[in-house]
């Protein structure tokens, strides 16, 4: 009698792949068919393609628009503000390069893990008074993928770098270079050519500059590069500088053909800009006076009118070295010193690192001194040449009957003279 054996059959499904390694047999295999192997997918037209595509978009794209209206280049207060004089003075910038926006704290001098900015910080403010120059210290992006290292000190308008700061060289450091005036003992001081670009992007601090800095970042390195000029302009990320409802803030420090460095600030800058700002302020040196701040080293009254300026260097963009290779020692100026504001290590507003208000307000009251001076002489020029000839003729009239009356007063004395000593001499005889 034969004797039938169950058929085994292991049945694997691994990616709609049906593997048998003893099968039953084949009308039972079709029959379990139904069950063990995948449906064919149904086949979608384009409209629910589009659809389906459009349902998973949406919410992204909804909510990117939204954060744009509220916080980018078409929120409601965009151009609502007047720009000129809204930069604070000062004349010397000092950015400490560390790290990228995404780690920086909304004060970045507070962060307990990382100690470089907050002792640099508090090095500076320990030595306020023995440092004469108004100066601002901003944290610049540094490290893997940007033009510095994490601890490069650049300073403006000196166009000088020291590279590599360490927690242990702050105090040397500030000692050296912001209080003496001198080059730093323990590094090399190495010469920035080219023109450099800081863009606000500090969105822990303020969500307008860090939704508005990247567009604006990533739009400036585009027209760099299609302009062959990326051995010549630097673009960096910094923090915040003072004036968010400006966002998009940017600075440009530039070194004009006589070798001097001007730091000018720009606010309400959209991507639609870059282009003008590249071949207009930097290319040619002509400043774009619609969304022009202000710039280093001058008073400007918030609100006051730009009069029409133009760059020293007012000239195409020439080939030069690359910004950093440079060690040649270059002779600075015996001074130093900062401004830190009220605000912390990235925004400082006077020489006293404090919001020293009373001589700002006499600052800005001498400013308006000379413009009333200025007024009152443009009214007395504006007086007609006849009036004044009047007016000398009426001082000259005035002036004869003066003379002719005391003539007359002397005449009429010498008169009564005589006639007294007539009149004696009559008597004696």
């Amino acid at each position: 009698m034969r004797i039938a054996h169950p058929s085994r059959c292991l049945i694997s499904l691994n990616h709609n792949i049906v593997h048998f390694s003893s099968c039953y047999s084949r009308n039972r295999l079709l029959s379990l068919k139904p069950l063990l192997l995948p449906q064919k997918p149904q086949t979608l037209t384009r409209s629910q393609r589009t659809r389906m595509a459009a349902d998973i978009s949406t919410p992204a794209i909804s909510a990117a628009a939204e954060e744009d209206a509220k916080f980018g280049f078409t929120r409601p207060e965009m151009y609502k503000s007047n720009l000129a004089g809204t930069v604070d003075q000062y004349d010397r910038h000092v950015f400490l390069c560390f790290k990228n926006p995404d780690a920086w704290l909304p004060r970045v001098e507070e962060s307990q893990t990382d100690p470089l900015p907050k002792l640099f910080s508090s090095a500076v403010k320990a030595r306020k008074n023995d440092i004469t120059i108004k100066t601002k210290v901003t944290i610049s992006e540094g490290g893997e993928g940007t033009d510095f290292e994490n601890g490069d000190v650049l300073i403006f308008p000196d166009m000088i770098k020291y590279k590599c700061l360490k927690e242990t060289d702050v105090d040397g450091f500030v000692e050296d270079v912001l209080v003496n005036g001198k080059p730093w003992a323990s590094g090399v001081q190495e010469v920035l050519t080219g023109s450099h670009v800081f863009v606000c992007a500090h969105g822990s601090r303020d969500k307008r500059c860090g939704v508005c800095g990247p567009i604006l970042i990533e739009k400036l390195k585009e027209g760099i590069q299609s302009r062959g000029l990326s051995d010549q302009i630097f673009v960096s990320a910094c923090s915040h500088v003072g004036g968010h409802k400006y966002a998009g803030n940017l600075i440009i420090y530039s070194p004009d053909s006589e070798g001097k460095t001007m730091g000018h600030w720009y606010g309400y800058v959209t991507p639609d800009d870059v282009p003008e700002i590249l071949d207009q302020h930097i290319g040619k040196g002509v400043v774009i006076e619609r969304i022009w701040r202000g710039k280093m080293g001058e008073v400007i009254e918030e609100g006051e009118k730009v009069v029409e300026e133009k760059l020293p260097n007012g000239k195409d963009v020439k080939e030069s070295k690359k910004h950093d290779e440079s060690s040649t020692n270059v002779n600075k100026e015996n001074v130093g010193g900062c401004c830190q504001g009220s605000n912390g290590f990235s925004c400082c507003r006077d020489g006293n690192l404090g919001a020293n208000e009373e001589k700002k307000a006499k600052e800005i009251g001498e400013v308006r001194g000379k413009k009333r001076l200025g007024s009152l002489s443009s009214w007395i020029s504006s007086l007609e040449q006849s009036d004044v000839l009047a007016a000398v003729a009426v001082i000259g009239a005035v002036a004869t009957i003066a003379v002719a009356y005391s003539l007359y007063k002397r005449t009429g004395q010498q008169s009564r003279t005589s006639m007294l000593r007539t009149e004696v001499e009559n008597e004696r005889d």
